[in-house]
């Protein structure tokens, strides 16, 4: 699997393989460990994540007021790595702010998943990199 550009099906695989390390107390890979966490946080997504063959084929339609799990779960991993590694270079001290601020860090990242939305949003529309000044600013107002 490519680790930078993984299809849809390596993508759903990676967590539904993980859920089941989890649940079967596996050995899980540091990144693993870091989707377990917040799989663990989503008892919304256990079943479909117990499912390979059927998350491989199941369709989320935001039109119908769908949220794609797995999407949601990369966001989650996602940011967790920027706060982790403190980029873009600031989000470690919002992180921990807005943390604190909500009591809570899953509200917390809820939060800042919306931002990045925007972000990558934007940056797809327009066919441009992500605009990390942008997501900083936007990440500013939550708190």
């Amino acid at each position: 699997m490519s680790l930078f550009n993984p299809t849809k099906d390596q993508v759903r695989e990676f967590f539904c393989m993980t859920w089941h390390k989890q649940v079967s107390n596996g050995i899980l890979t540091p990144l693993e460990s870091i989707a377990a966490r917040w799989m663990v946080e989503h008892p919304e997504y256990h079943e479909l994540l117990s499912e390979l063959e059927v998350a491989k084929d199941k369709e989320f339609s935001v039109e119908n007021g769908q949220t794609n799990p797995f999407l949601h779960l990369s966001m989650h991993l996602s940011l967790t790595e920027m706060v982790q590694v403190d980029q873009p270079k600031g989000i470690n001290a919002i992180s921990k702010e807005l943390t604190i601020k909500l009591d809570s860090e899953h509200t917390a990242q809820h939060q800042m998943m919306e931002c990045l939305g925007q972000i990558l949003w934007e940056s797809q529309r327009n066919g441009t990199q992500p605009d990390m000044q942008e997501y900083l600013m936007l990440l500013q107002r939550l708190l």
